[in-house]
Parts: structure tokens; C-alpha cells; sequence
């Protein structure tokens, strides 16, 4: 139980920074659907995707593989060296391809005036691609507080300059509209290589072709995987801008894009938890390798992060009519269908990440790759199909289905490669319990979007169930005084 809460500890301060920053982020959108039209919005939410992608490839998996191969290191320091110095190299011609064919891919994009938009964000993708190995170096010398504190500050430098623009410019009409939220980013992605000087000073360049051709093999099935993994998460706003725009024009499609986008952010919040679990989790894993009863860890582990998620699940869907206030604008309010159905998966995802720890302590990152392209297919063969029949209704059910497949088909892979013991009764009961929670509330409710007393009610009697249900499971009392 000690080593339980020493990753609960961990996952408090690393993911609270996590959570607290990236809620204060999202803090911005009722700001962005206020100032912005649904097709402004989505002009910002197809470029962010596009960023999301060279991101993947300027980290290069470097962060795991960092993690990997300084457990097994003598020369610690010199193992991140190799890892950063694979990390600038990359960037490096990154960079410089993307800053001199800015134009060229404006004018791709449809939107030649973004040409500045694109030269900033190649600056913004150096500085968080090489800050996010230097975060990692900060993560595995255990030092949760300035981990918080760097993130935090950069976060907060994003969201006083997005708010200075939009009140003393946009709401002005004069400037560049969307093009402030893009150069906020810029400065606030500039503070965290400034903060982390003491790093990037104390930092050499490495180059051991042996030890590059090491962690590049090792890593380069996480980059397949992260590729992947973007296409099942990001890919759906490109499709729906280029399926939707041919029979109703790009402003109509972007629309779409920027409904579908910002509802997308109230399913976020399971991924809040998720990336600070994360945060946490990957080291400890790792650390917990040699322990014999590491296989018991895992599986509590996950237990509690199935009840977390699922509790997420059921109070945001059961309550979008005061989470609707998230977005102010009624413009974007027809979009709320999709919200519980994207939390779900979310969920779906959670659990596969919690899962994915069995392929990189096995040495196997290929099976990682193999089950994001697999999720990947499946996401652009549904995207095809759906899209043109129900808009981005089927882009919310195929994220569903797409990562329910990536959970089962790592749980298969797992059990055969590297075992992990699962509660699956308890895991399947509140997953089971969750939905059914849910839909019975859909069910005999006549409206979701629409507050109404005799809803509220009735919905506040099915959270009580499910906590009742999760209670009466776990006796968390008796099992503390265990601890």
C-alpha cells in the first residue's frame, strides 16, 4: 500500500499541476466561443491538429525511451544527453523545412494568411518538443514541485496573454483575430526552455552511433504508435473540414469543426486525470519492475483508475445541462449530444493506457505501434463512412469504437506476452454500471440540454446509486485501515 501512495503523492503533484494548468487552458474556450464564430473556432482547432502531428515526430518517443534506458544506465546524465541530442537533431531540420515552405503550406491549408501562424508554431513545436525531455529529466530526479511550477508558470503566461489580446484587441475589432491565440502560445511555450536554463546549460551533445541506433530502435514504434494515436484522436476535425467542405462550403465545414471541437473539451476532462496519471505512472511503473508483487500493484492500479474515470463518466453526463454553461454561446450548444458519448471513450482510452505499461516493460513497443495503426484504420475507415451520414455525430461514435477496440485488443496482447492479473469483474461491473447509469438517464429524460428540476433530481438519485454501488464494492474504510 506504501508504494500505492507513494504514486497517488506523485500523481497529486504532478498531475494537479497538470489538471489545475490545463483546466485554467480551458478556462480560455468560453472566452474563444464568445469572441470567435463556430468557424473561427474551427479555423484554430484544424491548425492545433495539424500541430499535434509534428509534434509526435519532433519528440520522437525520446520521453519513454529516456525512461527506458536510464534504469539501466551507469552514466545517467550522459543517457539524456543521447536522448536530447536525438530530439535536436530532429527539430533542427523540422524547423527549418517547415519556416521556409510556411507559405506553401498556408495556401495548402486554404488559408494563405497563415503563413506567420505556421513560422511561430515551428518555434512553438522546438520549445515544447525539447522542454518535454527536460521535463522528463526533472520527473525522473523526482522533483514533482518545480515540475508544477515550470508547467504552471508557462500555462499561466498563455492565459494572461490570450486574455490581454482578446479584451484590448479583438473585442476591439482591430488586430488579427485568431492569430493572438497562436502568438500567446509562442511566448508562453518560450518560458519553460528559459526556466529549465540550469538544463539546457548543463547539457552536451552526444552522438554514440551505437547508443543513437539503441533507443532509435527502441523508439521509433513508439513514434509509429504516437502517429497513430493522433490519428485516432485528431484526425476526425481534418476529415470533417475536407469531407464537409465539398457540398457545403469551407465556412459551413469549419463550423462543424469548431462545434465538434469545443464540446469535444467537456470530454476532456476524463483526459485531465488521464495525463496526470500518466505523468506519474510511467516512471513508477518502470521503478516497480523487480518488485514480486508488482503484478498486484498494477492490478489495484488499475481497479482505481476504472472507478476515477467512471465516476467522471457518469457526473459530467448526467449534468450537461450546468456543464453546457462551459460554452456560453448557444451557437456551439448543438454539439452536447456528442459529449457523453466521447467521455466514454475517453474512458476506453484510460484504460488502454493503463494497460499499455505491459508492452514497454516487455521490451515489445512494436505491439504499441501495431494496435494504434490498427485504431487508425479503423478511424479513417469510419470517419469515411460516417462523416457524410451523420457529421460529426460519427466522428464521436467512431472515437468510441476505435479506442473500445485498442482496449480489448491490448488486453489480449497483454495476457499473452507479459500477464497481468485484472479485477475484470470488478472493472466490467463499473464500466457496466456507468453506462447503463447513463442511458437509463437519457432514456427516460425528455431533455439532456434543458435544466428541469424533476432532471436534476432524478439524476442526482442515479449518482448517489453509482457511488453507493462503487462504496458497497470497495469498503474504502476497511481496506484504509489496511494500508
Amino acid at each position: 500500500m506504501s508504494t500505492l501512495k507513494k504514486l497517488a503523492g506523485q500523481t497529486a503533484i504532478y498531475g494537479g499541476s497538470t489538471i489545475i494548468g490545463r483546466l485554467l487552458n480551458y478556462i480560455l474556450v468560453p472566452f474563444y466561443t464568445s469572441f470567435f464564430t463556430p468557424a473561427e473556432y474551427g479555423g484554430v482547432s484544424i491548425l492545433y491538429s495539424y500541430v499535434a502531428f509534428f509534434m509526435i515526430l519532433l519528440l520522437f518517443g525520446m520521453e519513454t525511451t529516456f525512461f527506458r534506458f536510464v534504469n539501466k544506465s551507469e552514466d545517467k546524465e550522459k543517457t539524456f544527453n543521447q536522448a536530447l541530442s536525438i530530439v535536436l537533431v530532429v527539430n533542427t531540420l523540422v524547423l527549418f523545412c517547415l519556416v521556409g515552405f510556411a507559405q506553401s503550406i498556408a495556401d495548402w491549408m486554404s488559408h494563405p494568411e497563415y503563413k506567420w501562424y505556421i513560422i511561430w508554431f515551428a518555434f512553438v513545436l522546438t520549445f515544447d518538443a525539447t522542454s518535454s525531455l527536460l521535463l522528463a529529466k526533472i520527473r525522473f530526479q523526482e522533483e514533482p514541485k518545480r515540475f508544477a511550477v515550470i508547467q504552471l508558470s508557462s500555462i499561466g503566461t498563455n492565459i494572461i496573454l490570450n486574455l490581454l489580446f482578446l479584451f484590448v484587441f479583438v473585442e476591439q475589432g482591430s488586430g488579427m483575430g485568431i492569430g493572438y491565440i497562436f502568438l500567446a502560445n509562442l511566448f508562453s511555450s518560450a518560458v519553460k526552455p528559459i526556466m529549465l536554463y540550469k538544463e539546457v546549460l548543463a547539457f552536451r551533445f552526444v552522438w554514440q552511433v551505437a547508443q543513437v541506433k539503441t533507443m532509435v530502435i527502441f523508439a521509433f514504434p513508439l513514434l509509429v504508435a504516437g502517429f497513430a494515436g493522433i490519428v485516432n484522436e485528431l484526425i476526425d476535425r481534418i476529415l470533417l473540414k475536407e469531407i464537409l467542405t465539398q457540398p457545403n462550403g469551407l465556412a459551413y465545414a469549419e463550423s462543424q469543426v469548431g462545434i465538434y471541437s469545443a464540446n469535444y473539451k467537456l470530454s476532456i476532462l476524463i483526459s485531465l486525470f488521464i495525463q496526470a496519471f500518466r505523468y506519474a505512472a510511467e516512471p513508477f511503473f518502470f521503478a516497480q519492475e523487480k518488485n514480486q508483487d508488482k503484478g498486484k500493484i498494477y492490478s489495484k492500479i488499475m481497479t482505481y483508475f476504472v472507478i476515477i474515470v467512471t465516476l467522471i463518466f457518469v457526473v459530467i453526463s448526467l449534468n450537461l445541462p450546468l456543464f453546457k454553461w462551459f460554452i456560453p454561446n448557444p451557437a456551439y450548444w448543438e454539439g452536447l449530444r456528442i459529449v457523453p458519448i466521447l467521455l466514454l471513450a475517453n474512458v476506453f482510452l484510460g484504460i488502454y493506457y493503463n494497460q499499455s505499461i505491459w508492452y514497454k516493460l516487455a521490451d515489445k513497443t512494436k505491439f504499441g505501434a501495431y494496435i494504434s495503426i490498427g485504431g487508425a484504420m479503423i478511424t479513417l475507415g469510419l470517419n469515411l463512412a460516417l462523416i457524410p451520414l451523420l457529421g460529426y455525430m460519427g466522428s464521436a461514435i467512431t472515437t468510441m469504437l476505435v479506442y473500445f477496440s485498442m482496449m480489448i485488443a491490448s488486453y489480449f496482447l497483454g495476457q499473452k506476452y507479459y500477464p497481468i492479473k485484472y479485477n475484470l469483474r470488478k472493472i466490467g461491473l463499473y464500466l457496466i454500471s456507468a453506462i447503463l447509469i447513463v442511458g437509463l438517464s437519457f432514456l427516460v429524460q425528455s431533455s439532456q440540454i434543458t435544466f428541469h428540476w424533476s432532471n436534476f433530481i432524478g439524476n442526482g438519485f442515479l449518482l448517489i446509486l453509482f457511488v453507493g454501488i462503487i462504496l458497497f464494492i470497495e469498503r474504502p474504510m476497511r481496506q484504509f485501515k489496511k494500508g
